[in-house]
């Protein structure tokens, strides 16, 4: 296997490319428990500006990982979710320096590797650097059911010298919003499992059980939730009782309209690397966003069945009407980076026979 050739540039014995990957370590189940998330930690943190890393691997890598996974213009057609790549000049952790590492450090991030090839969820998509094997970006889709249904948000990771012991460093594109308690305007995320938030036992990072692909799909299930207004700790004791619903769902309109302004900021200035995702993804998923739109402006929950949706109380009227507002600013807005996207997705497309087989076509309503 490539992926085993390229780590191996790194220092790290070749694999039985015959045999099948491994998981090195186990996958952890993700907890529910909300001492996981932080809401009320600062937001605040600087980028050291050091001097720039020496690559530590010959440029035959290149050819080699476009071998084993295509070059990036192909990915129109079909965008593998984990793949290696060249250019992270854009990535948050850039100019951080790795520091010094060891051969068991570059061996643990060859077993993430091989994790997140083997059981990413198929909503999760990652983007390793062959260069710079310190580094990651993911992006997560937003679950169903949720306030942020159909969105792609977006995450760059980075393994520290002294990693597994300490855990990754995850920063979240957030566009300067703050469409969840945990994800921060500043972009710091606030996970027990980062260690930026108070936890206990299985709760924490663990250096000989925890992985990059456990944080992801925590940040997945347990900060993109349904009811993420339940996420500060201040509102989970109102959990369940009338008033504590009544600010859920304000606060869920609220996260569906960022979580719109977050797919107009994608599909403007999509992250490097994730262009073909972002085109295919929102070319996709266009008809299913704009009909949730419309069933929202009519009254449906947000985060229900657009055909099945329950309607919000007549007694938040108020903030309903406030909300519709807003959402037909908004929606109007999307609808047109949509349409633009969808042109420019079916021209990067309309010459590969390949490619137009599989496009599902979607027109605004």
């Amino acid at each position: 296997m490539v992926l085993n050739k390229v780590l191996e540039l790194f220092c790290v014995k070749k694999k039985d490319s015959k045999k099948k990957v491994a998981a090195p370590h186990p996958t952890a189940n993700v907890s529910t428990n909300n001492s996981l998330l932080d809401p009320f930690s600062s937001g605040n943190g600087t980028v050291l500006l050091v001097q720039k890393h020496e690559p530590e691997c010959s440029s035959v890598v290149s050819s080699m990982t476009r071998t084993e996974y295509g070059s990036e213009s192909d990915g129109y057609n079909l965008f593998n979710q984990f793949d290696v790549v060249q250019d992270f000049s854009d990535h948050y952790y850039a100019k951080n320096s790795p520091g010094k590492t060891s051969k068991d450090w570059v061996k643990t991030i060859q077993n993430e590797w091989k994790l997140l090839q083997k059981d990413l969820p198929e909503s999760i998509y990652v983007r390793a650097y062959e260069d710079r094997i310190d580094l990651l970006r993911a992006a997560i889709v937003g679950p169903a059911g949720t306030p942020y249904h159909d969105g792609l948000f977006f995450f760059d990771v980075r393994f520290p010298s002294e990693y597994p012991q300490s855990p990754p460093k995850v920063h979240y594109h957030s566009g300067g919003l703050r469409l969840n308690p945990n994800l921060y305007e500043s972009g710091k995320v606030c996970l027990s499992l980062l260690n930026t938030w108070w936890g206990t036992g299985c709760e924490k990072w663990g250096k000989s059980k925890s992985t990059i692909l456990q944080v992801l799909v925590s940040i997945q299930g347990l900060v993109l939730n349904d009811k993420p207004y339940f996420n500060e700790p201040g509102n989970k004791n109102s959990a369940n009782t009338a008033p504590g619903e009544k600010y859920s769902l304000a606060y869920n309109q609220t996260a569906f309209l960022l979580s719109c302004r977050t797919m107009m900021y994608s599909l403007r200035k999509p992250p490097k690397h994730f262009e073909s995702l972002v085109a295919r993804h929102f070319h996709e998923r266009e008809r299913v966003i704009l009909d949730a739109c419309n069933a929202y402006i009519s009254g449906a929950v947000v985060g229900s069945s657009s055909a099945k949706g329950t309607k919000h109380p007549r007694d938040n009227n108020r903030s309903f009407a406030d909300f519709k507002k807003s959402l037909e600013k908004y929606s109007e807005l999307l609808r047109k980076d949509l349409a633009a996207n969808r042109t420019h997705f079916l021209k990067l497309t309309r010459d590969s026979p390949a490619a137009a087989d599989e496009i599902v076509e979607c027109t605004s309503s």
